[in-house]
């Protein structure tokens, strides 16, 4: 019998489950980056945050918040874009696992300033003010009364928006990453939960739905589709 797409799965994976070193772990994370690159993971968000601070005023300092930042490639992509568009910018990212600091911290060249933390984001009370809140392929590891109560969270935290990039459920992904990552030779972690992270991932009518359980109306947040098989929710205010 062939699997269903209809509903998320509930399988775990493995790096949310399995204890290893960090050598290990940093192994995972970065053939994860290279999944990023090579899969134009960050490009929605980079745009999303041109047409966020596109009305600002060119000195108007800004502050962005990367939960589950992972290897730290996002928020050094987000750094180099700060540079190109001569946007002060400053970067925060909270992360579940401690060893994604110290991975994510000696892969960032010393003249990016990035803060990275470790901690339940639900813990975590801004010290400033945060403008945006960003989550890149973080969201499936959530139930979806989690990322109700996550959505709630950055509806309250972020003051002019927040964006989720993540998987969009769909069996050709599912295939066809599972030949991919047996090609590239990828940690055996990114193979294992390649497929499953998209068999966790959504649909537009799941986003829906949790949008509506966080309390947001309809239209208040956008939910757009990317190349290839993304599925993103913005929200801006």
């Amino acid at each position: 019998m062939g699997r269903s797409f209809a509903e998320r799965s509930h399988e775990t994976e493995l790096m949310d489950t399995e204890a290893v070193g960090l050598d290990d772990y940093r192994a995972c994370l970065k053939d994860l980056a290279s999944v990023n690159a090579l899969t134009l993971t960050h490009v929605p968000i980079l745009k999303w945050l041109d047409r966020a601070t596109r009305n600002l005023a060119p000195n108007e300092r800004v502050t962005v918040l990367d939960v589950g930042y992972g290897y730290g490639d996002l928020l050094r992509k987000i750094h180099a874009w700060s540079r190109r568009k001569a946007r002060a910018v400053d970067l925060v990212g909270v992360d579940l696992n401690p060893m994604s600091e110290q991975i994510a911290r000696a892969a960032t060249p010393p003249d990016a300033p990035i803060e990275y933390r470790t901690g339940n984001v639900f813990d975590y009370n801004p010290e400033r003010p945060i403008d945006f809140v960003i989550s890149s392929q973080t969201t499936h590891h959530m139930s979806n009364e989690e990322l109700t109560t996550f959505i709630r969270w950055m509806e309250k935290v972020a003051a002019r928006g927040w964006y989720i990039a993540d998987l969009h459920r769909h069996p050709v992904p599912f295939h066809a990453f599972g030949v991919l990552a047996r090609a590239a030779r990828w940690h055996r972690f990114v193979r294992h939960d390649g497929p499953v992270s998209i068999a966790r991932s959504f649909r537009k009518q799941d986003w829906e739905k949790i949008l509506s359980a966080a309390g947001l109306e309809h239209g208040t947040a956008e939910i757009r589709w990317h190349i290839p098989f993304r599925l993103c929710v913005s929200r801006l205010k």
